[in-house]
């Protein structure tokens, strides 16, 4: 991978890259690739291409992003006439998901913490998509009982919430500990995966999710879209363990 800029910050490096096999554009925080997208700003994650699936099955109009990284899910959302507001702590998210990812203009970019955010903002979202990493994880207060239950509050009465899970393996339950906190605020869960794949990402649901199907590849980027379209077929509703939840933090 050729390496086009770089930007060093309190929350991790970013780092663009370019791939010589294909041009594809590659950002890295933390040594941790969050974003990869065709020159057109289409997504090259299946997962990404799943949430879009999912939420183009829905009514969904205004769509809060919490995490940005490049940027793609924003962009593609707001291609088809979506109001986006995309949240990141990170300010240069946003000037790298403009430049190199095509991020519109017309996505709302919101430099702040998910949590302080939804505390400060009394905006009522049909969508709520919680995409937000610190390397490889997702930082502990934005997966809480009481996150999730805030997240609700901001969720209009047909809305729905999405969460990225990374999955190491089969017997990784990080998924459905998820599934389970939303359980607790949502009447209707629902776990999207593809088991049987190691380091992949599942899709926890919560709210109008009920009539939901897996979903195709919508918007074909330039490069492996085949794969893409493939990976998606992979994924599957599925039965999901529930853990006694004891306090506020996941079990």
């Amino acid at each position: 991978m050729i390496r086009v800029d770089e930007h060093i910050s309190p929350f991790g490096t970013i780092t663009i890259f370019r791939t010589k096999s294909t041009g594809s554009l590659v950002y890295k925080q933390g040594g941790c690739c969050q974003s990869e997208a065709d020159n057109n700003g289409v997504s090259l994650a299946s997962y990404i291409h799943a949430i879009f699936g999912l939420i183009l099955q829905t009514p969904a109009q205004s769509i809060l992003l919490i995490g940005c990284g490049g940027g793609t899910l924003g962009t593609m959302l707001a291609r088809r006439n979506r109001e986006v507001t995309a949240v990141d702590v990170n300010p240069a998210a946003f000037a790298f998901a403009r430049q190199y990812f095509d991020l519109p203009e017309s996505v709302d970019c919101r430099v702040a913490d998910g949590r302080e955010f939804l505390l400060s903002d009394s905006r009522r979202y049909d969508a709520i998509v919680l995409d937000a990493f610190q390397g490889d994880h997702v930082p502990s207060h934005l997966q809480s009982l009481d996150f999730f239950t805030l997240v609700q509050s901001r969720l209009t009465s047909r809305g729905a919430m999405f969460a990225n899970v990374y999955v190491a393996h089969d017997l990784d339950d990080a998924p459905d500990r998820i599934v389970n906190c939303m359980a607790n605020v949502c009447p209707d869960v629902r776990l999207l995966d593809s088991q049987g794949w190691r380091n992949r990402n599942a899709i926890a649901m919560g709210g109008n999710v009920s009539e939901l199907n897996a979903p195709p590849l919508l918007d074909r980027p330039q490069i492996a879209a085949d794969d893409i379209e493939l990976e998606l077929m992979t994924m599957r509703f599925r039965n999901w363990k529930r853990f006694l939840l004891r306090s506020s933090v996941l079990p």
